[in-house]
């Protein structure tokens, strides 16, 4: 017999139970990549995580006969639909086995839920913070997700939605790089000196985590205001910008944090550079300690040969004066000065037409693609 029920995300029992459903449907899958434990956790606690602040979200738990067989998160993010006008809700932290009686019962539920609240569509896979990835792998599944900044899914998923009735809202592509095919025309170099000399930008480089967090509050709010015109945009609250600022400090190098500046002070561009903690949360199996801690934060950023550049923009005003070639040169340094021969440039949206055209010309391949689904309701 099958049955969804609501979980209570203050019973501790119940939270694990939700948490571990993935961990047993991809149980040593090498392309899946296990979050830890308490990040999961962390996601369904009211009083610790800044998203319910302002917004809402429930949990659900299908099982059978005995079994727990699928997961699925429903939210009501209000800051979002404020400032878009809308009347949407979001999916988040699908799983399912392959059965679509399985995947109907949850998304039932779901919707209901939000229907109950006076919306009229659902958009997800979309998360509860800025750092959690989007939309259901649809395009390279023969490879490993890079740590858990983007979702991993059975291809068997994308059948599962679009027979509820859900179809493409938005593709966010990842490209890679291959620091031997990554070159940039000499042109370009010319171009950003004479950015700099004209336009008064300059990069700003970080040495230590200490010089990382004397910027931390500005790097803040540059991420908060450079995306005003994406699809997923929405303003965040002092406390989200400090909650995406300490997921960034835990597991950043400071030296491939890289700030585009104004006059050496105003902070008006980005490139966020992650060295890739795949093997080592593989390794951790979701667990933190007792040795988890040490290979995840300083045993694993000094072999991996990968880096997630997970994260790049520039304010809108400045984006006709050069900032983009900026942060092109320094993706480049970032392959080619230091250990790294691979790069994953992490979920560009399709909308993004010029940015997707620049890295295909500099060597950059497009290898995964996810895609956020809608429905109306």
């Amino acid at each position: 017999m099958l049955r969804v029920d609501k979980i209570d995300t203050n019973d501790r029992a119940s939270v694990r139970r939700f948490v571990r459903i993935p961990y047993r449907l991809y149980e040593n899958h090498p392309q899946w990549v296990p979050p830890l434990f308490m990040d999961v956790e962390l996601q369904l606690n009211r009083k610790k995580h800044p998203f319910y602040e302002h917004s809402d979200a429930d949990f659900f738990i299908a099982s059978k006969d005995g079994r727990d067989v699928g997961r699925i998160a429903i939210l009501d993010n209000k800051r979002y639909n404020e400032y878009h006008k809308t009347q949407q809700a979001q999916f988040y932290l699908f799983e399912s086995e392959d059965d679509q009686e399985i995947a109907n019962a949850l998304f039932e539920r779901a919707i209901e839920w939000a229907k109950e609240r006076g919306m009229n569509r659902v958009i997800g896979p979309k998360g509860f913070a800025a750092l959690d990835g989007y939309g259901l792998l649809v395009e390279g599944y023969e490879h490993r997700q890079i740590m858990t900044m983007m979702n991993y899914n059975y291809p068997y998923y994308i059948r599962l939605v679009e027979n509820i009735g859900f179809t493409k809202e938005v593709d966010f592509v990842s490209c890679y790089m291959h620091k031997d095919t990554f070159h940039l025309p000499e042109r370009l170099y010319r171009i950003v000196d004479r950015v700099k000399q004209r336009n008064n930008l300059d990069v700003h480089d970080f040495k230590t985590k200490k010089d990382l967090r004397a910027w931390a509050k500005r790097i803040g709010h540059l991420y908060n205001d450079t995306f005003v015109n994406n699809w997923e945009y929405y303003p965040l609250t002092d406390n989200e910008i400090q909650f995406v600022l300490d997921n960034i400090l835990m597991v950043a190098d400071p030296r491939l944090i890289k700030i585009i500046t104004h006059n050496d002070e105003d902070a008006v561009g980005f490139l966020f550079g992650f060295p890739d903690l795949s093997a080592a949360l593989q390794r951790a199996k979701g667990h933190i300690l007792p040795f988890g801690a040490i290979d995840i934060l300083l045993l694993e950023p000094k072999k991996t040969k990968w880096v997630s550049l997970n994260g790049a923009g520039v304010l809108p005003e400045y984006q006709g004066m050069g900032g983009n070639a900026l942060l092109y040169v320094e993706m480049e340094k970032t392959l080619h000065n230091y250990t790294y021969e691979h790069a994953d440039l992490t979920q560009v949206a399709e909308t993004a037409v010029q940015m997707r055209h620049d890295l295909e010309n500099v060597g950059g391949k497009s290898y995964k693609n996810h895609r956020v689904f809608q429905k109306v309701i």
